[in-house]
């Protein structure tokens, strides 16, 4: 990208001279700039750091920007910004980088609209290698936007912003448009924000908007970020469920990366082996170097992302709201019915290193269904006459269990529910909720979900719970239960998203 120079009177540290604004988003704006000491051009960030008369927050910041980016370099130099100098002046912090001889997303996006489902695929396949990175080191980028991403001639791209997540003034978001859910709401944000992020850009490229539109105002935007239902992308083509699945409001639901990057790699391979010309990709996209101009079919790339919704799970409740069964109750004939032949998901493959996860249908004599790994069977069931009962299912060796409750008692309010059953939890050993009782919905019916730890023979668990109402007072949990340490495991992830997207209560 070549600017043309047009200096000002302005000198950062007395060293960088500020050209040309390259990109402006809330609180931060970034320069083409001159460092007239070595004359050579530099990419300047501009940023106002929240108010403080000591400086601490300034020096946390510069150490955090300095330590993110060596890190960094030393597993994708490549791929993300030098850092050369931080300094800060007057309140405002200014991150200085080696120029990237490329375009920001943003650019590209206002000059041609739209990008082909193709180009967007490799764009997010080079941003995963990114994040994939990252997170491998615990680093979050926590604020990835179209502003933050530059793509060079050749197609690879170059991130910029990492460690810079939360150093702004208030609201402390660059791209409130691009934030997470969890972010709107100002909770924790970790390695699913940065998922979602990817989502967003795909669904920018794709669809020439992003998926929540920007309100004029952070916290009207943050708002419909939060609340309003995702738009359907109509042009992403065998890209539309990995986008979807990215975009799920709940962190804990959002597609893993071996699952996304199955998804974009199966929609590259079948771009290249097929032959016939797109009309996609004819116009302005055919001069573009690096990619290719052939069509794609769209099947088996459907199929890759529908078996893997990721993650989630659930929670239950019998009358009384204990976590125990109530007293009285008799155990009911738990004899599995015959299962389908399991065989490994092809979407679970993760990259680059694939495992198996063989699943198998279980039909239960209550009436309920749900794929689950190969060789579980039910562990427990109790009864309450009629009107309850929970089914505890797993199979003998594997620590991690799924809870499935019905009840004929539950009241109006799911949250209301959770608070209901928490005292009888807090009798665990070691309990501690995660984060809040939040409300949601499940298939479009009222939900509230609760996450926690607890101590079980010795073992730190970990349980994600999610329980929702079918109508006249009844409704149904889940709730899956695995060790704490093992909880962010593909295996995990893989086979807890599956009980999900597969459970099927009795049919009225």
């Amino acid at each position: 990208m070549v600017k043309a120079h047009v200096s000002t009177p302005v000198l950062v540290a007395g060293r960088y001279r500020l050209v040309e604004v390259v990109s402006r988003e809330t609180n931060r704006v970034c320069w083409y700039g001159e460092d007239i000491g070595v004359e050579r051009p530099v990419l300047i960030t501009q940023i106002g750091l929240p108010d403080d008369p000591g400086g601490e927050e300034a020096r946390r910041i510069t150490a955090r920007v300095v330590r993110t980016s060596e890190r960094m370099a030393l597993m994708v130099a490549d791929r993300v910004a030098e850092v050369v100098d931080v300094v800060e002046e007057s309140g405002t912090l200014w991150v200085v980088t080696r120029w990237i001889d490329g375009v920001p997303l943003s650019e590209l996006l206002a000059q041609r609209g739209t990008l082909n489902y193709v180009r967007a695929a490799r764009i997010g396949l080079e941003l995963l290698d990114v994040l994939e990175a990252a997170h491998g080191q615990g680093i979050t980028h926590g604020e990835l936007s179209p502003a933050q991403v530059f793509v060079r001639d050749e197609g690879s791209v170059v991130v910029t912003g990492f460690g810079l997540a939360g150093a702004t003034l208030a609201p402390r978001l660059s791209a409130p448009a691009y934030a997470s859910p969890e972010q709107a709401r100002d909770e924790r944000f970790g390695p699913a924000t940065d998922m979602w992020s990817l989502g967003a850009l795909l669904y920018t490229m794709l669809e020439g908007r992003p998926p929540f539109r920007d309100r004029g105002r952070p916290e009207a935007t943050l708002k419909g970020v939060d609340r309003l239902p995702l738009r359907t992308p109509v042009r992403a083509g065998p890209l539309t469920q990995a986008v979807q699945g990215l975009l799920r409001k709940d962190p804990v639901e959002r597609l893993p990366r071996p699952v996304v990057r199955e998804a974009l790699v199966r929609t590259l391979d079948e771009e290249t082996a097929v032959a016939m010309p797109s009309p996609r990709l004819r116009g302005r996209y055919a001069h573009c170097p690096g990619w290719s101009n052939r069509t794609m079919i769209a099947g088996t790339a459907l199929a890759v992302v529908t078996v893997a919704v990721a993650v989630l799970a659930v929670t239950d409740r019998l009358p009384g709201g204990s976590d125990s069964p109530a007293a009285g109750a008799k155990p009911g004939a738990t004899t599995p019915s015959a299962t389908a032949s399991a065989s490994p998901s092809p979407s679970a493959t993760p990259s680059p290193t694939p495992t198996e996860s063989p699943f198998g249908r279980y039909d239960s004599p209550q009436g309920f269904s749900v794929t689950l790994p190969e060789g579980w069977q039910p562990l427990s069931t109790n009864r309450v006459s009629d009107l309850a009962y929970r089914v505890v299912l797993g199979a003998e060796g594997d620590p991690r269990t799924l809870t499935v409750t019905y009840s004929e008692r539950v009241g109006p309010d799911p949250v209301a529910v959770w608070r209901d059953v928490e005292p009888g939890l807090k009798q665990a050993g070691g309990y501690r909720r995660i984060g809040e009782i939040r409300a949601t919905t499940y298939r479009g019916r009222e939900a509230a979900e609760m996450e926690w730890l607890a101590n079980a023979d010795g073992t730190r668990v970990r349980t994600f719970g999610r329980g929702y109402l079918i109508g006249g007072g009844r409704g149904y949990s889940l709730r899956w239960t695995a060790a704490a340490a093992d909880w962010d495991d593909a295996d995990n992830r893989e086979a807890l998203a599956t009980a999900l997207r597969t459970f099927q209560e009795p049919s009225d």
